[in-house]
C-alpha cells in the first residue's frame, strides 16, 4: 500500500488553503489533501486524522489556533451535522464569493475562459424554503420529527430547520403533536414497520396557502378524521390535506399514489405574475424569491423581443415556459413526466396563455422531430437536473443548431463539462451569472447564455 504523509489518529497543526464544493476546509501536507469539516481558508487548526485514502484523507477539527475574518458564530452545530446548513459558519458575503469561485475553478479545469459575475444573493438568507419533507421516526415510544445525520440513518430530533419558512416548521410541530396524541407510529426503516414515514409541507409564498401530505405505509390511518380536524383547527391556512402511500423498502420519499383528505388536490401560488397549481409530486423551485431572480436573469439572457420561437427543454409544470411566453412569439415546452405536462397545460389555461405548447417526451427526440419539421428555433432554454445534459441531447443541439442557448444550471461541474462539449458546435458564452438559490448550503445555480 502506498505510504501517505499522514497516518490515522495523528494530530497535527495545519493551515486551511481552500474550501471544497461540499464546504469542507482543505489543508495540504506535502501536497496530500486533508478534508476538515467546519474550517475555513486562512485558518490555522489543530486536527485529528480520522481516515487516510491513497489520494486524500479526512481529519476532525480539535482546536482553531487562528480564525478567518469570514467566520461567523454557527447558529446550531446540528445544522452542520445534518447537512441542512453546511456553510452557516461562513459570513454570507463570503458564501456568495465561494459560489462564484467554485464556478471559476470548474471552468478553469475545463480550459474555459468565461467571466463569472458576482453571485446574486438574498437580503435575508434564512427561512426561505417553501417546501419541507420531514422524516418521522419512532423514538422513545413516540413519533419524532427531525433530520438525518449526514451519511447515516440516525434521526436528529429538530423543531427549527433554520432555512425553512418558519410557518412550515410550526406546521410540522402541529402535525407531529397530533400523531403523538392519537398514537400513530413513526416509520422503522430496519423492520420496515410503523405507519408515518414523512410529513411533507408546501407553502405558497404569495398565496400563503399551505398543503400538508402525510406519507404513510398503509391507507388505514387510525383517527384520520380527528387528525384532519386537528390540522384544520390549528392551521386555518391549510387548503390541502393529502395522504401519499409509500409501502416500498426505499429511500425515495413519495410513493406514486395520493389521496385527498380535505380541500384541493393542489397548492396555488404565483411566480413572476403567473398563477400555478402545484400538485404533491410536482417539481417546483423551493426558493420563491430567488426563483424570480433566476428566471428573470434567464429571460434577460435570452434577449427576447416578442418575435422569437423558444424551446424550453425540461419544462416541468411550465414555470419557465409561461414566464417566457409573455416575452416571446411562441414557446414549445418538452418534458418526460406526463403528469408534469398535464399540470403545465392546466397552468397555461389558468393564466390565459395561448402561445405555448407542451409535449410529453425526451427533449432530444422532440428536437430531432422539430428539426425535421424545419421549426425555426431562435432560443433553446435548458434547465436540466444535476447530471446535466445527456450526450444524445448535446448531439441533438448539434443538429438543430439554435442561434442562442440559455443554460440554467444547478450543478457547475456538469455545466462546465456541457459548455466544453457545446464548443464543438461553435457555441461560446460571454459570461455566467450565479444566483444563490440555497443560502447556507453549497448548492450553486447559474444562468449562462451561449451563442453561435
Amino acid at each position: 500500500m502506498a505510504k501517505t504523509p499522514v497516518v490515522k489518529n495523528q494530530e497535527l497543526e495545519v493551515e486551511i488553503e481552500d474550501l471544497t464544493y461540499q464546504g469542507m476546509g482543505v489543508a495540504k501536507i506535502d501536497g496530500y489533501p486533508l478534508f476538515i469539516e467546519d474550517t475555513l481558508p486562512g485558518e490555522k487548526a489543530l486536527v485529528h486524522v480520522l481516515k487516510t485514502e491513497k489520494q486524500y484523507g479526512f481529519a476532525k477539527l480539535k482546536k482553531l489556533e487562528q480564525t478567518s475574518p469570514d467566520r461567523v458564530l454557527a447558529v446550531d452545530h446540528t445544522y452542520t451535522q445534518t447537512g441542512i446548513a453546511p456553510l452557516q459558519h461562513l459570513a454570507y458575503p463570503a458564501q456568495l464569493k465561494f459560489k462564484q469561485h467554485q464556478i471559476q475553478e470548474l471552468f478553469k479545469k475545463q480550459g474555459l475562459h468565461i467571466p463569472v459575475r458576482p453571485t446574486l444573493g438574498m437580503d435575508n438568507p434564512t427561512g426561505y424554503r417553501n417546501k419541507a419533507q420531514i422524516p418521522v421516526r419512532q423514538i422513545n415510544g413516540q413519533a419524532t420529527t427531525g433530520f438525518f445525520k449526514r451519511r447515516s440513518h440516525e434521526l436528529v430530533p429538530l423543531e427549527d430547520f433554520y432555512i425553512q419558512d418558519p410557518k412550515i416548521d410550526a406546521a410540522v410541530i402541529v402535525v407531529r403533536d397530533l400523531l403523538r396524541k392519537y398514537h400513530l407510529t413513526g416509520y422503522d426503516e430496519q423492520a420496515n414497520s410503523g405507519l408515518v414515514r414523512h410529513i411533507m409541507v408546501r407553502r405558497g409564498y404569495y398565496s400563503k396557502d399551505m398543503m400538508i401530505v402525510l406519507v404513510v405505509t398503509s391507507w388505514a390511518v387510525p383517527h384520520q378524521d380527528d387528525i384532519v380536524a386537528g390540522i384544520q383547527a390549528a392551521l386555518p391556512e391549510v387548503s390541502s390535506i393529502m395522504l401519499n402511500l409509500n409501502d416500498k423498502r426505499t429511500n425515495v420519499i413519495l410513493g406514486k399514489k395520493t389521496r385527498l383528505l380535505a380541500g384541493h388536490s393542489y397548492l396555488t401560488d404565483q411566480l413572476l405574475g403567473n398563477t400555478f397549481h402545484i400538485s404533491p409530486l410536482s417539481f417546483y423551485q423551493v426558493n420563491p424569491l430567488q426563483t424570480e431572480v433566476l428566471y428573470s436573469q434567464a429571460i434577460e439572457a435570452a434577449g427576447l423581443t416578442g418575435k422569437e420561437t423558444v424551446i424550453d427543454a425540461y419544462s416541468g409544470i411550465g414555470t419557465i415556459s409561461l414566464a417566457m411566453a409573455k416575452h416571446a412569439k411562441q414557446v414549445y415546452g418538452v418534458e418526460i413526466v406526463p403528469e408534469a405536462v398535464g399540470d403545465a397545460r392546466d397552468n397555461a389555461k389558468l393564466n390565459g396563455i395561448t402561445n405555448v405548447t407542451f409535449t410529453v417526451g425526451k427533449a432530444e427526440d422532440a428536437m430531432q422531430q422539430w428539426q425535421q419539421e424545419e421549426l425555426p428555433v431562435d432560443v433553446l432554454m435548458v434547465d436540466p437536473p444535476r447530471k446535466g445534459l445527456a450526450k444524445e441531447f448535446i448531439a441533438a443541439v448539434g443538429v438543430l443548431l439554435p442561434p442562442k442557448l440559455v443554460y440554467v444550471s444547478c450543478n457547475p461541474a456538469t455545466l462546465a463539462r456541457d459548455i466544453k462539449a457545446l464548443e464543438a458546435f461553435g457555441y461560446h458564452a460571454a459570461q455566467t451569472q450565479p444566483v444563490d438559490m440555497f443560502p447556507q448550503t453549497t448548492s450553486i445555480e447559474s444562468v449562462t447564455a451561449l451563442t453561435r
